[in-house]
C-alpha cells in the first residue's frame, strides 16, 4: 500500500542525502572544497549541501575512466559479467526505488507519484534492457569476394561524457548510463546543479551491483566550469548532452576547440498537438491534451504546447479541457494526489512568469487555474486561447504549464503551423482517419510523432529531434548504442589455393 504525505515526510526525514562527487569507486570532495547548495523548490529551502567539480576534478575523473577503460576490466569484461552486473543494478534500483522516489521529489519538486513511476518502473527497465540486449547483438559479415574476409564489429569508443538536465534526473541519467555500460564505455556524468542527488546515489548502487572503480564518475558542479571542462577535456572520446539549444550549441564548439569528440545531442522544443475537425473530444483526448502541456509542471521538451485545434471543435475542447485544469492538484509534490508541482528554481519560475505576461501584452486570453501555494517556486497551470502562430508564446519554448490553444480552419493550415518553427522535437496528432494521420506524421519534421495519444514512445523506440531539437544521435532504442560505438572492419585475404591444396 502506497504511503500517505505524512509516510513520505517521514521516509525524507531519515535520508541521508549525497552530497560528494564519485571518482574512482570513491565519495570525495572538490579539490577546491567548493560546494553549492541544492534547493527544495517547494519549501524554498536548501536540502543539501553539494560538492562542485571544477577542470581538476573533471580530470581526476577521466583519468580513472581512462584507466579503467584501457585495464579492459569492462571494457573487454564478457558478455555475461556485463549482463550480470547490469541486471543486478536494476534490481538494486527497485529495491531502494521508494527512497530514490523521494529523494528526486526533494530535490526537484516533481510529485512522488511520477517519481516512484519513473524510479521503481522506468529506470530499471532500461539497464534491464540494454543488459538483455548484450547477448542477442551479433557482428557482420561482408559479402566479399572468396578470398576475403572481411568482419565488421562494433567497439566501445571509450570514455563518454553525459552532461544531464534537471527536469528528469535520474531517467535521463538511465536512458545514457544503461546503454553506455551496455557498450563497455567508461562514463563521466555531470548532473544538472539543480538535481545532483539521484544520480550520485545511483552511482553508489553500480558498485554495489559491482561495476568496477572507474567506470561510473559522477562530478556534480555547474555548467559553466564543470560541465565546459568536460566537453573542453582532450581525453574524453564522446559526449551526450540533454538540455537547451543555446549550451547544446556550446559543446559542438567545446569539441572543435580540443579534440573533435564525439557529441550527440537532445534538446529543446516547441512541439505541436493537432486536434482534427474529425476527432472526437472524449476524456481521453482531454486527458492526453492536459499531459502534452501540464505533465511535470510543463518542464518537459517534448511538452505539446500549441495545440491547433479544428475550429469547429474549439470551444468544446476549451470547455472540457478547462473543466480538467481546474481538477488538478497543485502543492506537496510528497502527497500522492498532488499533480503539479513547482518550477525547478526562483529564476525559472520568474521567466515562466514573464512569458506569460508577454502572452497577455500580446493578445492572448489568459485561463488560470487554482491559487498555488504561499511557498514554493510554483506557477498555477495556464491555459491561453486567442494565440496567433506569431506570438512569442507559440514560438518560443516556455518549459513551464503554459498551453496555447491556436484555432485552425484545415489539416492543411494545421500542418503549415505545426511545421513553422526551428524546433522538431516532437508531435501528437487527434483524428479517427488513421491514413490521414499517418500522411501528416510523415509531413511533420521532428523526431516522434504519436497518433491518438500523447507519448514519447519506450525504452524501445529511439528518442531525440530534427532541426534546433537535435542532432542525428538518439536515446533509447538499439539506436542509442551508437552514440557509444564505433565501427571497426577486420579485412583478411585469404589464400585460398593454398587452403584447398592443403585439405
Amino acid at each position: 500500500m502506497s504511503k500517505t504525505a505524512v509516510g513520505y515526510e517521514a521516509l525524507a526525514a531519515g535520508l541521508v542525502l549525497p552530497s560528494n562527487a564519485l571518482i574512482d569507486g570513491k565519495l570525495v570532495r572538490a579539490k577546491s572544497g567548493r560546494t553549492f547548495e541544492t534547493v527544495n523548490p517547494a519549501t524554498e529551502t536548501t536540502i543539501a549541501v553539494v560538492t562542485s567539480c571544477d577542470a581538476a576534478d573533471v580530470d581526476h575523473a577521466v583519468v580513472a575512466a581512462r584507466k579503467a577503460f584501457e585495464s579492459g576490466i569492462w571494457s573487454r569484461a564478457g558478455i555475461a559479467k556485463r549482463k550480470d552486473v547490469l541486471l543486478k543494478l536494476a534490481g538494486l534500483v527497485r529495491k531502494h526505488a521508494e527512497q530514490i522516489a523521494v529523494l528526486e521529489s526533494l530535490d526537484t519538486g516533481k510529485p512522488i507519484t511520477d517519481c516512484l513511476n519513473e524510479i521503481g518502473n522506468e529506470v530499471p527497465k532500461f539497464f534491464q534492457w540494454y543488459a538483455e540486449l548484450l547477448d542477442k547483438s551479433f557482428g557482420k559479415i561482408a559479402p566479399t569476394e572468396n578470398d576475403v574476409l572481411a568482419l565488421i564489429v562494433e567497439e566501445p569508443i571509450g570514455v563518454v561524457g553525459l552532461v544531464l538536465p534537471w527536469n528528469f534526473p535520474l531517467l535521463i541519467t538511465a536512458w545514457k548510463v544503461a546503454p553506455a555500460l551496455a557498450s563497455g564505455c567508461s562514463v563521466v556524468l555531470k548532473p544538472a546543479e539543480q538535481s545532483p542527488l539521484t544520480s550520485i546515489r545511483l552511482a553508489e548502487l553500480a558498485l554495489e551491483a559491482g561495476l568496477p572503480d572507474g567506470v561510473f564518475n559522477v562530478i556534480p558542479g555547474t555548467g559553466e566550469i564543470a560541465g565546459k571542462a568536460l566537453g573542453l577535456h582532450g581525453d574524453v572520446d564522446a559526449v551526450s548532452f540533454t538540455g537547451s539549444s543555446e549550451v547544446g550549441a556550446l559543446f559542438l564548439r567545446y569539441a572543435s576547440d580540443s579534440n573533435l569528440k564525439r557529441v550527440a545531442l537532445e534538446m529543446g522544443g516547441k512541439s505541436p498537438m493537432i486536434i482534427l475537425s474529425d476527432a472526437d473530444i472524449t476524456d481521453d483526448l482531454i486527458n492526453h491534451a492536459a499531459l502534452a502541456a501540464y505533465w511535470n509542471a510543463g518542464q518537459n521538451c517534448s511538452a505539446n504546447m500549441r495545440q491547433l485545434v479544428d475550429i469547429s471543435r474549439k470551444d468544446e475542447f476549451i470547455e472540457k479541457l478547462l473543466v480538467k485544469i481546474r481538477s488538478l492538484k497543485i502543492g506537496n509534490p510528497l502527497d500522492p494526489s498532488t499533480e503539479v508541482g513547482p518550477m525547478i528554481t526562483e529564476i525559472h519560475r520568474d521567466r515562466v512568469q514573464n512569458f506569460i505576461k508577454i502572452g497577455r501584452d500580446e493578445g492572448a486570453t489568459t485561463i488560470q487555474s487554482a491559487d498555488v501555494p504561499s511557498k514554493g517556486f510554483y506557477v498555477p497551470p495556464v491555459l491561453f486561447t486567442n494565440v496567433t502562430p506569431d506570438m512569442t508564446i507559440a514560438r518560443e519554448e516556455i518549459f513551464g504549464p503554459v498551453l496555447g490553444v491556436i484555432a485552425t480552419s484545415s489539416p492543411e493550415e494545421a500542418l503549415r503551423i505545426a511545421r513553422d518553427t526551428k524546433y522538431g522535437l516532437h508531435a501528437s496528432i487527434f483524428t479517427k482517419d488513421f491514413a490521414k494521420g499517418y500522411a501528416l506524421a510523415r509531413r511533420i519534421p521532428c523526431g516522434t510523432v504519436s497518433i491518438n495519444s500523447f507519448s514519447e514512445g519506450d525504452v524501445t523506440t529511439p528518442f531525440g529531434g530534427y532541426k534546433l531539437s537535435g542532432s542525428a544521435a538518439r536515446d533509447k532504442g538499439l539506436e542509442a548504442m551508437q552514440q557509444y560505438q564505433q565501427t571497426k572492419t577486420i579485412w583478411s585475404a585469404v589464400d585460398l589455393p593454398r587452403v584447398i591444396s592443403s585439405i
